[in-house]
Order: structure tokens, then sequence, then C-alpha cells
């Protein structure tokens, strides 16, 4: 094939949207729209890629930054085919053009394959089938079915707006005959606007043969106009990666109900309960069990490990045959080895647990590492944050700490120690002991609680 560029038309406002957001910055699966199309067209290895933009001014291109993009300009939105005038400096005269759109995320490669196919020696058009095709520019054919014009909506004639079949928008063609064509584009129509459409005539009239790929998977070609249409997509999109991850072996609950905002891989007798989130880069060993409403985000998950519902957990890495939750929160930069329990109501943060340790109920456990075999009861607190400064908390292996404890960083607890309910530990607590820190309890005689002053 000869060497292939992408042009994707991102310049639009989206005035439906009723945003200050440009369109193609609006997130379907927790990427950007126009980050889908640039995947799928990453997936083709083009020679290179144009991202045609224009409302919003940079925001568009700053949001793609440090990727291999070449960006062109449309300062003002005067049709399609004026936007890839725009494009037009960048494309090699020995190459083939596919032009996608930056509002249709559901575009997938192996679609564009096909249209490429053809495309050396000919101008091929994305079709689709539409029951109610209004607003659509039309595919006319001739008696012998072949494509002489696309007629846009406005400008089709009553027995043209009969026609079923439209134009998506995706076209590819060579180069050269593109260059040509643009360059005699004519805004004389009801918009005022150079249509890109308009070359397909023009294909015609040079005797450059025009074909038609039908697609009969109309999500794959549907643009993101309003919220509606974003939230449509969005249902479509996560539906179709619930029955991947249904092929894959996984059990879902309820495919309607799972989110996948980046991806997900899983080993065998997975389980996810309803009103899960998967963010980013998510690994679940074999056996894992999701609880619903839980949020994993860049997270790796062991074998046989359990998670109760209603469980947060953004940056962790956990380890095989695990309890976790509910209502449990992992931060960035913990680690659970095998075995450990994380209970109810229990926030860790850039803290290493190792195998077997349980903090089961109503903890904070923050920049600590803590040992194997260790208890640490409810209420617990390592105080790591004096206003200005981070410290750390260690916690060897076989301790005991009790309920409502106080750990004040930094501050180490020995191997096999015990720590009394109650406490706050600011110095080092010795290996095999008891220790302790708490006033000595007394009662004051004759105390009364206040009373409500009557008004």
């Amino acid at each position: 094939m000869n060497k292939l560029n992408i042009v994707i038309l991102a310049a639009g406002k989206g005035t439906r949207m009723h945003s200050d957001k440009p369109k193609v910055l609006h997130a379907i699966a927790g990427k950007p729209l126009l980050g889908h199309v640039i995947q799928c067209a990453n997936q083709l290895a083009p020679e290179k890629i144009v991202v045609v933009y224009g409302f919003g001014g940079q925001a568009v291109p700053q949001a793609f930054s440090g990727q291999a993009l070449h960006w062109a300009e449309q300062a003002q939105q005067l049709g399609t085919g004026h936007a890839v005038m725009q494009a037009v400096a960048h494309l090699e005269d020995d190459g083939v053009s596919l032009i996608l759109l930056g509002d249709v995320p559901l575009i997938e490669a192996a679609t564009c394959q096909r249209v490429l196919q053809q495309a050396a020696s000919s101008l091929v058009l994305l079709t689709v089938e539409k029951p109610d095709p209004t607003g659509y520019g039309r595919i006319v054919r001739d008696h012998a079915g072949a494509v002489v014009a696309i007629v846009e909506h406005k400008d089709a004639s009553a027995a043209q707006r009969e026609i079923r079949e439209v134009n998506s928008g995706i076209m590819a063609l060579p180069n050269r005959w593109l260059k040509q064509w643009l360059s005699s584009l004519s805004n004389q129509n009801s918009q005022g606007e150079y249509y890109l459409t308009d070359i397909v005539a023009m294909a015609v009239s040079d005797g450059v043969p025009v074909h038609a790929e039908i697609t009969e998977d109309e999500w794959q070609v549907a643009g993101v106009n309003s919220k509606l249409d974003l939230a449509a997509v969005e249902r479509v999109y996560q539906l179709r990666a619930a029955h991947k991850l249904l092929q894959a072996g996984v059990t879902l609950a309820d495919p309607a109900r799972i989110d996948l905002r980046g991806t997900l891989e899983t080993g065998r007798d997975v389980e996810i309960d309803v009103g899960c989130v998967f963010e980013g880069q998510v690994k679940l060993g074999d056996g894992v069990k999701v609880g619903a409403y839980s949020m994993l985000r860049d997270t790796a998950i062991g074998a046989g490990t359990q998670i109760a519902p209603y469980t947060h957990m953004d940056q962790a890495k956990v380890a095989e045959d695990c309890r976790i939750g509910p209502y449990a929160r992992l931060r960035p930069g913990t680690e659970l080895s095998r075995d450990a329990h994380v209970g109810n109501f229990v926030e860790l943060k850039n803290a290493q647990v190792d195998e077997g340790s349980k903090i089961n109920h109503l903890s904070y456990v923050g920049d600590a590492s803590i040992g194997k075999q260790v208890n640490i009861g409810a209420g617990t607190i390592t105080c790591n944050y004096d206003g200005a400064n981070k410290f750390r908390t260690v916690i060897e292996d076989n301790v005991f700490v009790g309920s409502d404890t106080q750990l004040v960083a930094p501050v180490t607890v020995k191997t096999g120690a015990t720590i009394a309910a109650g406490s706050t530990i600011t110095q080092e607590a010795p290996a095999g002991q008891l220790t302790m820190s708490r006033v000595r309890q007394f009662t004051i005689s004759g105390w009364q609680r206040p009373q409500k002053i009557k008004k």
C-alpha cells in the first residue's frame, strides 16, 4: 500500500453539547472522543496522523501533547472540505489518505482496513443504511448501482431524501486526487460551505472509480453531537466491553452495570458484581471476586483475593488470597502480601503489609511498613504528618497493636511487641514487651453535664 496518511477532523464546537469544552474532549469510557479515534488510527500504523482542530484554540493539541501527531488549525469552520484543506500541507503526494472524524469514537481498525483495501486506485466511502436518514448526506447511485454523488440533506430533492444509504463521513483515496479535487471545491450551496462530499461527483466526472463499503454496525459510525448522544455511545461501548469479558470467561452479575475506563486483564473464574468501575490498567488474577460498587484504578490483584463491596483501590498491589473491605480504601503505594486482611473503613496509603497481617477495622495506616502476622486493632492511626513533613512507621513481625492506638512517626515497634489499647506511642517499643501510654483513670465527684439555657 502507498504511504498511509490519516486525517482526523476535530475542529467543531459542538453547539448542542452546551459546553465550553471542545466537543472532541468530552469523554467516553474515561477517554476523550478524539483519543478513541487516535487509538484506532495508530492501530493502522500510518506514516503520519494529521488532526485538524479549531474550536477551543490550543486546548485540543495540549490534551494530546507528547503524541506523534501533526496539527492543522481550522480557524474558521467553513465545512468539511475546508477542514481537509488545512491538512493538505502535511499530506504526501504519493500517499493515500484515510479521513476519520474526531467525534465518531467507536470506529474500529478492521473496518478502516476494509475501506483502505481499494483506496490505492479509487475513492472509497464508508456508508451505512439508516431507518431514519434525516440530516445525513444521501448516497446517490445510478441504475447500475454505481455511486455517482453524495447529496447533503438540505440540498436533496424529495426523491433523494427517500434514500436510506447515507454517508458516514469516513473515506479514503489517493492524495494526488484529493489535492486536485480540494482545489476545485466551491461553496455555492445552501450552507455556503465547502463540502468534502462534492469530490464524489468530481471523481465520477474524472472517471475515477467510487466504491461504497457498507457497514452493518451503525454504532461504529455514530457521531456524538449532544450529551444524549454521548450517553448512548457510552452505554454501547460499555456493553460491548462487558460482552468481551463474558466471552473471556468472566462472570458479570449484570453486563449492563459495569464501567471499564481503561484495560482489564482477567484470569480464570473471575467474578464481578454490579456497579464496579475499572480505570487505567487493572489486572485480576484467577478466582478473584470483586464486590458491588467497588472502584479499582491501576491496580493488580493476586489470585484468590476477595474484595468486598464499596472498596476503592488506586495504584495498589495485592498478592494472593487477601481479604479486603467492605468500605476499604487502598491509596497509591499500598502493597499487600499474601493472606493480608484489610477490613471495613480502613485506609492505607504508601503502606506495605506483609504476609498474614490484619488491619480489620476503622484504621488509618499511612507511610508504614507492616511485618508478618501483625494484628492492628480498631481505631489505630499512624500519625505520619507533622504539618510540614511525612515520617514513616515500622511495625515488625508478630506485633499486636491494641485498639485506639496512635503511633507518632518516626517510630518503630519491634518484633513481638504488644501495644496496649488507648496508647500514644512516640518512642521505640521494645521487642517482646508490653508497652502502654495512658493517663490514670480518675473521677471528678459532683460534676454535672451542662444544661441548655432557656431563652
